[in-house]
């Protein structure tokens, strides 16, 4: 797996369609979630989308890393996915490692927030994050806000 990151005005136009397409295809079609998937967020100076591409240059993995302010006081990781085809050999760890390596790297006096499905709250306590939030819907999907402090990063 290639893995790149890059900020929107670097993204090509094909790259910029298969990441679309990979959010709409699981967060809207799989998750059978309605939400507005576009949000600004992606076009943010500081915003970098990092992609995770299989030999066939097809995007298997993302996540967008964004800037403190953005979404959080703190820096944050969200819009973590990764295909269907590639999901259980590890490839979502990997995802997250390099997006808090980014994070650490762009933003290292920031703690890392994410709002993560409540059935993935094991995955990223194993990353280091802690929940700092009782359950809430977000777009009738049970979440969490969960926070990885500098000091465990």
């Amino acid at each position: 797996m290639l893995w790149k990151s890059l900020a929107f005005s670097e993204l090509t136009l094909d790259e910029l369609y298969e990441l679309l397409k990979l959010r709409v295809d699981v967060f809207v079609v799989e998750q059978n979630c309605p939400y507005p998937e576009l949000d600004n967020k992606d076009r943010h100076s500081q915003t970098q989308h990092l992609l995770g591409v299989d030999g066939q240059g097809v995007i298997q993995a993302y996540a967008r890393v964004l800037a403190p302010g953005v979404s959080y006081p703190d820096a944050s990781i969200g819009r973590v996915i990764v295909s269907e085809a590639v999901r259980g050999g590890g490839v979502a760890h990997i995802l997250m490692q390099k997006a808090i390596s980014i994070s650490t790297k762009k933003w290292p006096e920031h703690n890392i927030q994410l709002g993560g499905q409540e059935h993935l709250k094991g995955f990223y306590q194993k990353l280091g994050f802690e929940p700092v939030s009782e359950m809430y819907l977000e777009d009738g999907i049970p979440h969490l806000d969960m926070l990885l402090t500098r000091e465990a990063s």
